[in-house]
C-alpha cells in the first residue's frame, strides 16, 4: 500500500537523523573547510553530491543531511536540477555561523517540548486548512499504526510522531516541516531515555488523536487547535513535573 510505504520511509528517515547526527557535525565541518580551500564565493557550485560521498567517504544520505541543515540555516542553497550553491552571505559571516552550527549545545528536554508544542500549534492549523485526501490518508495510516502499537503494548513513541510528522507535511509549510525533522530525533532520543509514555499516556494518546485527525478532516483549524492542546497538556505537565 503506498500510504504505508510512505510511512516507512518517513520512519527509516527519523531513524537514519538519529544515526547520523555525528556524522552530520563531521561533514558540515568538511564542507566549511572545503569552502575555503577552493576559495569558493556566493554563488559558486559546490561538488556534487556523489562527490562529496566519494570524497568524505560517507553515504549520499549523510551528506543530503548535512546539505539540508546548511540549507535550513541559510549557508546553502539548493536549486533542483541545477546543484546546491554557497548563499549569498560573506565567507567571514558563513564560517561563524558554521562554528556555531557545530558548537550548538544539546537541546533539554524541556526546551523541546516547548518548541514542539509552539511549532505543532500552528502546523496544525494549517494542516485543517490546507490538508488534501492524501494528507488524510498519511495522517490516519500512521493513527492506525501508532494505535496498534500501544493496544499491543509495544513502545509505540515513533508512531506517535510519525502521526505528528504527518501533520506537520499536511500543513504544506516546507520549512516547519524541516524543522520538524531538525527535532524530532532529539525527541525521540529524549523520550526513550526518559521513559515518558508510560501505557497510560499512550492509551490516553489514541482518543487525543483520533479528536486531532478528526478536527482535521472536517477542516476545522480552530478545534484541532485546542485538541492539540490538550494532547499536549498531560506531556507539558510531566515535563515540569519531572525536571
Amino acid at each position: 500500500m503506498l500510504v504505508e510505504c510512505e510511512a516507512y520511509n518517513m520512519k527509516l528517515e527519523v531513524l537514519n537523523k538519529i544515526d547520523n547526527s555525528n556524522t552530520q557535525k563531521e561533514i558540515i565541518s568538511k564542507i566549511g573547510e572545503l569552502i575555503n580551500f577552493k576559495n569558493l564565493e556566493p554563488g559558486d557550485k559546490l561538488p556534487s553530491e556523489r562527490m562529496l560521498s566519494d570524497k568524505f567517504e560517507v553515504s549520499r544520505s549523510s551528506i543530503r543531511e548535512a546539505i539540508q541543515k546548511l540549507e535550513f540555516y541559510g549557508i546553502l542553497k539548493s536549486i533542483p536540477q541545477s546543484g546546491t550553491f554557497v548563499a549569498n552571505i560573506g565567507v567571514i559571516a558563513m564560517n561563524g555561523m558554521i562554528e556555531d552550527i557545530l558548537r550548538l549545545d544539546e537541546p533539554d528536554f524541556k526546551s523541546l517540548v516547548e518548541t514542539r508544542i509552539l511549532l505543532e500549534l500552528k502546523t496544525v492549523r494549517l494542516a485543517a486548512t490546507r490538508r488534501t485526501e492524501k494528507d488524510l490518508n498519511y495522517i490516519e495510516e500512521a493513527l492506525i499504526a501508532y494505535k496498534n502499537k500501544v493496544l499491543n503494548e509495544e513502545d509505540a513513541v515513533q508512531e506517535d510522531l510519525l502521526f505528528h510528522l504527518a501533520i506537520s507535511k499536511a500543513s504544506g509549510n516546507s520549512t516547519m516541516n524541516n524543522f520538524m525533522l531538525i527535532i524530532i530525533p532529539e525527541i525521540i532520543t529524549n523520550f526513550q531515555k526518559h521513559h515518558v509514555c508510560d501505557a497510560g499516556l499512550s492509551k490516553r494518546g489514541i482518543a487525543e488523536h483520533q479528536a486531532i485527525f478528526d478536527a482535521i478532516k472536517e477542516q476545522n483549524p480552530q478545534l484541532a487547535k485546542q485538541k492539540m492542546k490538550d494532547h499536549f497538556k498531560e506531556l507539558y505537565q510531566y515535563c515540569y513535573q519531572s525536571s
